[in-house]
Parts: C-alpha cells; structure tokens; sequence
C-alpha cells in the first residue's frame, strides 16, 4: 500500500471518528435514550404523548332560551330560499371605440373589447328580467346565468334611461320563477329588507338591513330613491331589494362610496322604489318604450333672489314657468309664463327636479289640480297630463326665425348621436351627455369627438340626451351655436355653425 492510499485511509477514520463524537455528544446533551441513537424514529415515537380531552356535547343555550331568535333564523333562511331563485347574474361583452393620436398626429380609431357584470330578477314566468339600463348599456351580447348555473342569451325588450331600468327577455324555455312586486308606497324607515346581487361577480349573495331613508336623491333624473344600509357593492347593480314576505320593494341602483375610482360598500345603498318599476315594466311590455305624463311646461331652473324680485314673489318654495308650450295640457289649463307652481296635485314644490318627477309619473289622462301663484293672487287651476316628452325644458334659446323645419331633419343635419351619463358617472360629478357617434356628413364632422362629454349648449347646461337635442335644434337651425366639451381633461368651446337655409322650390314645380 503506498503512502498516498495510507494517507487517504487516515483522514476518512479521523473524520468518521470526529462525526461519531460529535453525535454522541448531541444526543448525550438531548438526554435521549440510548437506543434512539441508531434509531431517530423510535425517539420520535418515544417523545410524542397523546393528549386527554374532552369535547362539549351541549351548546351553551337551548333552542328554547333563544326561541325568538330561532324562529327568526329559520325565517330568514327561508326568505332566503324563497327569493334566490329568481335572482340571476348577469354578463355582458362588447366594444369600446377610442379615438388615439400617434406621434406625428394622426388620429386612429381603436376598438377595445368590454366586460360587464351585474344582477337582474326574473319577473314574469314567461322569462322578463328586470335590471339597471347601466348594467346593459352599450353591450353587444348579454348572458343571464340562473340559480341552478344554467346560462342562456338574453335579448332588450326596452329601456327606461331616466329610470335607469331595463328589460330583457331570457331565451329559453317557459316555466321560470318569477317575484311578485310588493307596494313601495307601503315602505317604512326601519323596515328589514334584504338586497340579493352578485357582487364582484361571486355569484348570488344575500345580505339583510333596513330601509336607512326615503326620498333620496343622487341626481335631477333620479329622485326619490330608498336608501339602505343592506351590503351593495359592485355587481350588485339590477338586483331587487326585498321585504320579509320575499316581495321586491325597489331595485338596487347605486351605492355612495368617497373613492370614487375604487368603490366600495359604505353603509349607503340605493333602490329604485318598486312602484316606478313596475310601471316603466308595464309601459315597456305593453308599447316597447316607457310612457311619461307631459304638461308642457318651460320653467327656471332656480327660484332665486333675483327672480323672485324681477316677478314680485315673496315665497321661497316653488316653480317659475318661463314659457307655455302651444296647444300642450298646461295652455289648457290655463298657466301663463311667469306663473309660480306652488303645489302640484297637494304635493308642495320646491325645486325643478321634483316638479318633472311627479309630472312624469302621473298617469296619462289624469287630472291634476295645480296651485298656482300669479301677479300675487294664489289660483287653482286643473291640468289634464297627456303623454308627451320625456321631461320639463328650462328656457328655450332665442325665438326661431325657421320653426317649420322639422327637428328631426335638423338633428340629422348636424349629425350628432349622444346618450346620458350613466349612474357611476354621474356619480363622480360629471354633468351632460356623452358623444356617441359623429356623421361624417354632419356639421359637427371634424369638431365634436365620440367621447366628448357636452356640457352646455349656448351656455345653457344639459342634464339628458331629450334635453341636449331640444336646445340644439332649437338653436342651430338659426344661428351659430356653441358648445361646451369636456375632451380629455379640457374643456373646450366648440363652435358650430347655423344650419343651411333649406331650398324651397319654385311654385308650380
């Protein structure tokens, strides 16, 4: 054996030898036993010592002690049991159209696909679901998924954007189960309600509370809304808010929340009122459009200190009329401009959004007694409501000098397309309507941009599409008119210019 394979052999038995102290020592210290030296796992065996415990059999309190409370979980559960079943999601998909500028300033149109998720109720067995207008708005498909996970298409009977309410039709077989509509004008503060959705797209989600307030309002279009401290949050949008009896007393519409980037829950809901839905639903179903009470009223947007000192009136609460519109139920009824509507069918007056409301609502055919003030007498006059425009307008621009051209010809001359703001937007303080599609024959090709927020048309501010269109084509047909454009964080001054005279032919010809 040479020196190098001695050499080699000494340094292995060294180092078995220090290992072979080194774990003796270890497990001396432990103070292991001797027999789980070679052996690791008897030691492991050796060291664990099952534990005495005994578990309770009873709960603290009986069913008796608590009997109240138990009934009231059993009936919440069967609500519960009750309403799920006519709740679906709701999922939808399209496109978005955004118009980009590259580095050497060329515009280009880029088309984005889109996701939306929400809740409906399925309301008649025949498959109608009702839902928000927000919550489809712009969707090229919709799908509804049931309580049992089936999924089928959905396809738009109508809409009611004021309301904020739409109707779908399920595309499937007959026998769905629907909820019954409850009476909202039966509501109380501090009623137990339940709110049932599908919140962040999670699926069917059932939280309770209580009716927080009544007659709230987020904007002029929607008003006397429920408010509810039940959990809503996003994708909850379209469902029904329901009653002990499993009765839809509103639909659930929006929430407030102080970030308005990333809302979330806040203990403040709202719901549309049942009633108003059911009507819109009816309207709907029977003429395929929502159907709205018409006066023909043009009023002040606010009775304010300077008004109220140009005309004499002392009051604070109501209405002043700018204008009558010919042949309309309220020339009927007798109102003059400069009148002040101080209660409409007994209800007080005190503000622009309330009176269009209630005119809105009050059934076709009705009539209605106004109290009036006039040059200081307090009259009472009765208006018929027919059906008519969808709101009340503020004061019209200066008098046409081309009345007989027909609006619609106008509007179609200046080729813009526009939609109302929809509740989240609305909701982050944004006011007008939204540019939707540009004719490229129109006055407006090359000025107005899909996407542009209109505030204003001659300075006169828009709160709906109906209104934005009256203003303009009341305007543009004579003269130059200006609007107001939220383009990208700017606002802007668009200036578009009066419409052509129309030609006229030769008599005889």
């Amino acid at each position: 054996m040479n020196a190098g394979i001695r050499r080699l052999l000494a340094l292995g038995v060294v180092f078995f030898t220090a290992f072979a102290a080194v774990t003796i020592l270890r497990h001396w210290r432990s103070g292991a036993p001797l027999r789980t030296w070679l052996n690791p796992e008897a030691g492991q065996e050796g060291t664990f010592r099952p534990e005495h415990f005994t578990l309770p059999e009873q709960a603290p309190l009986e069913g008796d002690d608590v009997e109240l409370l138990s009934r009231l979980n059993g009936e919440y559960a069967r609500v519960t049991r009750a309403v799920v079943p006519s709740v679906v999601s709701i999922n939808t998909a399209g496109t978005r159209i955004e118009q980009l500028t590259d580095a050497w300033g060329r515009a280009r149109v880029r088309q984005f696909p889109t996701q939306g998720q929400g809740s409906g109720v399925i309301v008649s067995r025949e498959g109608h679901v009702v839902t928000n207008h927000h919550v489809i708005a712009g969707q090229e498909k919709i799908q509804v998924t049931l309580h049992n996970g089936k999924r089928y298409p959905a396809s738009l009977i109508g809409e009611d954007r004021l309301l904020d309410i739409a109707v779908l039709k399920i595309e499937g077989d007959n026998g769905f189960t629907p909820l019954k509509f409850g009476d909202s004008a039966q509501v109380e503060v501090g009623q137990i309600v339940f709110a049932v959705g599908n919140p962040f797209g999670l699926g069917e989600t059932f939280t309770q509370g209580i009716i927080s307030a009544k007659e709230r309002s987020i904007s002029d279009n929607q008003r006397d809304l429920f408010q509810t401290d039940a959990a809503i949050n996003p994708g909850n949008s379209g469902g029904p808010l329901v009653n002990l009896r499993g009765e839809i007393v509103g639909i659930n519409v929006a929430i407030y929340s102080p970030d308005r980037d990333n809302p979330g829950f806040q203990g403040v809901g709202f719901s549309i009122p049942a009633n108003d839905v059911k009507n819109a639903l009816v309207q709907i179903l029977e003429k395929g459009r929502p159907v709205y009470g018409y006066l023909g009223l043009r009023v002040q947007p606010d009775l304010d200190a300077s008004v109220r000192a140009a005309i004499g009136y002392e009051g604070k609460d109501g209405v002043a009329l700018t204008g009558v519109s010919a042949g309309s139920p309220a020339e009927a009824a007798g109102l003059q401009p400069w009148d002040v509507i101080q209660e409409y069918n007994g209800e007080r007056i005190e503000s622009m959004g309330q009176l269009m409301a209630l005119i809105q609502r009050t059934k076709i055919g009705q009539e209605v007694p106004l109290t009036v003030w006039r040059k200081g007498q307090v009259l009472t006059l009765k208006a018929v409501i027919s059906e008519g425009a969808a709101t009340a307008t503020r004061e019209e621009p200066a008098a046409s000098k081309n009345r007989a051209r027909d609006p619609d010809e106008v509007l179609q001359a200046v080729g813009i397309e526009v939609r109302d703001l929809v509740v989240q937007e609305r909701l982050r303080g944004f006011r007008g309507v939204v540019a939707t599609r540009v004719l490229a024959s129109g006055l407006a090709a090359g000025k107005i941009q899909p996407g542009d927020l209109i505030g204003a048309v001659n300075q006169a501010a828009v709160g709906s599409a109906n209104e934005f269109f009256i203003y303009l084509a009341a305007s543009i047909a004579d003269q130059p008119t200006t609007l107001t454009v939220l383009r990208e964080g700017r606002v802007e001054r668009i200036e578009l210019p009066a419409l052509p005279p129309k030609e006229t032919a030769p008599e005889g010809r």
